[in-house]
């Protein structure tokens, strides 16, 4: 008789995890991720062929000043090419968003840690400007995040991100502030990026802080953090008799490398 109750509870157990998700193999992604193409500013590009064209439309000089203003023309020319936003793309092979919390997990405070390179974005920047600087809506596939724990990669996407519904989390930049005047190669610089974080179907403003160095002038490499609190976003945990104490406090690390496109 024990023995039958027995096998009916595990049943029973069995049948509430499938129904809640945490058996079910979570949805695949839906498509390769692909950015967003960033919509830069016509004016600074305007500006370069202005600079370009004017001094293409410069007035014949005298024989001994050609070899002066050639060198000059030269000069401009190169400047005037080289000037504008440029634009970088991350380098999803290259790149990863992570999150961080921890948990009671059987007794033993743990940090719960899930991964993935599919993120996609762009940025313009004029090194020599950055004035002018521009950031284009960053996605990751949230379909595409895992933990060290396959149960716990079924209870992530399918019962609190609810991927099969929700595929994409975005971020939505709305502000970049603290940037310096300009950058060389190999400096490092520090600066915030204020914006909209989507989480299945609400949106909360975030803001990241951001730590960047321009490797060389068709490289970006850097990191970007953030803290949200899961029930900004109605993340809640599926009850597992040995979770417990799940922290509030999300981190959520980008750590990226953008090549000039």
């Amino acid at each position: 008789m024990k023995k039958g109750l027995g096998i009916l509870l595990l049943f029973g157990l069995l049948l509430t995890a499938t129904a809640c998700g945490l058996l079910q193999e979570p949805a695949e992604p839906s498509a390769t991720l692909e950015a967003v193409p960033l919509e830069v500013d016509e004016a600074d590009e305007a500006a370069v062929v202005e600079e370009a064209t004017a001094v293409a439309e410069e007035p014949p000089v005298e024989v001994e000043e050609a070899a002066e203003t050639t060198e000059t023309t030269e000069t401009s020319n190169e400047t005037a090419a080289a000037g504008g936003l440029v634009v970088y793309e991350i380098s999803q092979g290259e790149s990863e968003v992570r999150f961080e919390l921890d948990e009671d997990l059987r007794g033993t405070r743990i940090t719960v840690v899930g991964t993935t390179d599919q993120v996609a974005g762009q940025l313009a920047l004029d090194l020599s400007d950055l004035s002018t600087a521009q950031v284009g809506e960053i996605q990751i596939n949230a379909r595409t995040l895992a933990t060290d724990n396959d149960f716990r990669n079924r209870a992530i996407q399918n019962e609190i991100l609810e991927t099969g519904a929700y595929e994409i989390i975005s971020f939505v930049p709305t502000a970049v502030n603290g940037l310096p005047a300009s950058a060389a190669a190999g400096e490092e610089i520090s600066f915030t990026i204020d914006g909209d974080l989507t989480i299945r179907d609400i949106t909360a403003p975030v803001t990241f802080t951001v730590t960047a160095t321009a490797v060389s002038a068709t490289q970006i490499t850097g990191t970007a953090t953030a803290t949200v609190l899961r029930d900004t976003y109605g993340l809640n945990i599926p009850e597992v008799p040995s979770v417990a104490n799940v922290e509030n406090e999300v981190d959520l690390i980008i750590t990226f490398v953008a090549n000039a496109s």
